[in-house]
C-alpha cells in the first residue's frame, strides 16, 4: 500500500492543466455570487426578497441532481473515462445558461422576468453546472492515487479559483461601465466570461487522463464487491453517503464555506452604501484572495509537515475565525485598513482546508471503500457541487431576504438606518459565525486516522 502511495502519476503540466479548469467554474460562480443580485435589483428592477425566494426554491432541485449526477458518473464507461465526458460537455450548457441569466427581456411582464430567471438559474445549477463540477472534482480521485499529488492538485486548483474570483470582482464593475452600463453591458460581460470558461474548461479536460479500473484497484487490500456496478442504484448511493459520517461532516463544512463566501460576495452592497465606494470590493477581494493563494502555495508542504490534514485544517480555521472577529471589530471602529488586515489574516487561516479539500474528500471516499468495498468517487464528490450550489444559493437567497426585510430600495442613493444595520450583520457578523461553525465541525473530522485504524484491523 505504501508503495502505491509513493508512486507518482502526474507531471507538472497535468497538475497545472487540471487546476486551470477552475477558471471555468469561477467565471460562472464568481459572477453569479457577487453580481447577480445587484444586477437583478438595481438594473432589472426585481424585488430582492422574491429573487431570494426563487433562488431558495431552485436549490430544492439541486440536492437531488447532485447525487443523481454523481451516481451517473460512477456508472459511466467511455473512451474518455468516467468523469471527463461530463466535465467537457456539461460546460457548454453552463455557458448558455450564464448568458441567459443576464439576457432577461425588458419588454415582458415582471412575472415573465422572474420565470425567465428561475428557469435559466435552475437549469444552470441543477443541471449543467452539477454535471461539470462533480466530474471536475471527481477527477482528483480518478487520475492519481498519490495523496500528495491530490493535495497539490487541490492547491493549484484553488489558486486558479481564487485568482479568477479576485479578477472578476476587481474588473467587472469597470467592464460594465466600459460597455456603457445597463442591461446590455451586463450581457456583453457575461458573453465574454462564458467564452473564457468554455476555452479553459476544454483545455483542462484535455490535459489529463483517467486511470483504468485495474490501475485504481492495484495494490488495494480490499476487493470490490462482485457485480457492484450492476447493483449500484441511486438509493444505494444515498445509503452509502448517509453511512459515512465523515462525508456528512465534509458536506456540512462545504455548505457553510460557500454560504460564507456568498455573504462576503454581497460586499458590493456594503461597499456601495456603508463605505460609499463600490470599487473597494476589488481591494477587499485582493485582501482575501492574495493571502489565500499564498497559503495554498504552502499547503502541500504544511500537510507533509503536520503529518496529515486534520491538525492543519483545525488550526487554520481557528485562526480564520479570530481574523473574522477582528473584521467585525474593525468594521464598527470604521477602520478600513484594519478591516483589510484582519481579512487577510482570516484568509491565510482558511487556505489549508481549501487546498486539501479534494484530497480530504478522496480520503473520505476511501473510508467508504474500506468499510463497504465499493468505489463511489463520483457520488462522494457530489458534496463539492452540492456545497457550492446549495451553500452559495442559500447565502444569496438569505441576502435577498435580509435586504428585503430591512427595507432596501434598489438603486437608491441613500438607504435607511435599518438597511445599513442589516448590511453590518450580513458582511461582518455572519461570516465570522460561519467560520466558527466550521471550526467546530473540524474538531471531529479526522478521517485519516479512521482509515489507518481500518487498515490495521484487516
Amino acid at each position: 500500500m505504501n508503495q502505491n502511495k509513493e508512486k507518482k502519476y502526474l507531471n507538472w503540466y497535468n497538475k497545472i492543466g487540471y487546476g486551470s479548469g477552475d477558471i471555468a467554474g469561477n467565471v460562472v460562480y464568481a459572477l453569479l455570487s457577487a453580481f447577480v443580485m445587484i444586477f437583478l435589483t438595481d438594473t432589472v428592477g426585481m424585488n430582492a426578497g422574491i429573487v431570494g425566494t426563487l433562488i431558495a426554491v431552485s436549490k430544492l432541485f439541486d440536492g437531488i441532481s447532485d447525487i443523481f449526477f454523481g451516481s451517473l458518473i460512477d456508472k459511466t464507461r467511455s473512451r474518455m473515462g468516467k468523469a471527463r465526458p461530463w466535465m467537457l460537455y456539461g460546460y457548454f450548457g453552463c455557458a448558455v445558461c450564464l448568458v441567459a441569466i443576464f439576457c432577461i427581456p425588458a419588454d415582458v411582464s415582471p412575472t415573465a422576468q422572474y420565470a425567465w430567471f428561475f428557469i435559466a438559474y435552475t437549469l444552470l445549477n441543477a443541471g449543467f453546472y452539477t454535471a461539470n463540477n462533480i466530474a471536475y472534482s471527481a477527477l482528483t480521485a480518478l487520475i492519481t492515487k498519490n495523496n500528495n499529488e491530490r493535495v497539490q492538485m487541490g492547491s493549484i486548483r484553488f489558486m486558479f479559483a481564487f485568482g479568477t474570483s479576485m479578477l472578476i470582482q476587481t474588473i467587472t464593475v469597470g467592464l460594465v461601465a466600459h460597455f456603457g452600463g445597463g442591461a446590455a453591458a451586463w450581457r456583453t460581460v457575461a458573453i465574454i466570461y462564458a467564452i473564457v470558461g468554455v476555452i479553459s474548461n476544454t483545455l483542462s479536460v484535455m490535459s489529463v487522463r483517467e486511470l483504468s479500473p485495474e490501475e485504481l484497484a492495484e495494490g488495494e487490500d480490499v476487493q470490490p464487491k462482485a457485480d457492484a456496478d450492476e447493483k449500484y442504484t441511486l438509493i444505494d448511493a444515498f445509503k452509502l453517503l448517509l453511512q459515512n459520517k465523515y462525508y456528512l461532516m465534509i458536506c456540512a463544512s462545504y455548505i457553510l464555506m460557500q454560504i460564507y463566501t456568498a455573504t462576503l460576495n454581497m460586499g458590493i452592497y456594503y461597499m456601495t452604501y456603508v463605505l460609499k465606494n463600490a470599487n473597494l470590493l476589488g481591494i477587499f477581494s485582493w485582501a482575501i484572495n492574495i493571502p489565500m493563494i499564498i497559503g495554498l502555495l504552502f499547503t502541500p508542504a504544511l500537510v507533509a509537515k503536520f503529518g496529515g490534514m486534520y491538525k492543519l485544517n483545525l488550526m487554520g480555521y481557528t485562526l480564520g475565525t479570530i481574523g473574522r472577529l477582528g473584521v467585525v471589530i474593525a468594521g464598527y471602529i470604521g477602520s478600513v485598513p484594519l478591516m483589510l488586515a484582519c481579512t487577510a489574516v482570516a484568509a491565510i487561516g482558511m487556505s489549508p482546508l481549501q487546498g486539501d479539500m479534494n484530497a480530504l474528500i478522496a480520503t473520505c471516499s476511501e473510508y467508504t471503500y474500506l468499510t463497504h468495498g465499493k468505489r463511489v468517487d463520483g457520488t462522494m464528490y457530489s458534496c463539492t457541487s452540492l456545497g457550492t450550489k446549495l451553500g452559495g444559493g442559500i447565502g444569496t437567497a438569505l441576502a435577498g431576504w435580509l435586504l428585503a426585510l430591512s427595507g432596501y430600495v434598489g438603486g437608491a442613493a441613500e438607504q435607511t438606518a435599518s438597511t445599513i444595520n442589516m448590511l453590518h450583520i450580513m458582511y461582518l457578523w455572519m461570516p465570522m459565525i460561519f467560520n466558527l461553525l466550521i471550526t467546530l465541525i473540524l474538531t471531529r473530522l479526522n478521517v485519516e486516522k479512521a482509515n489507518e485504524e481500518l487498515r490495521k484491523h484487516r
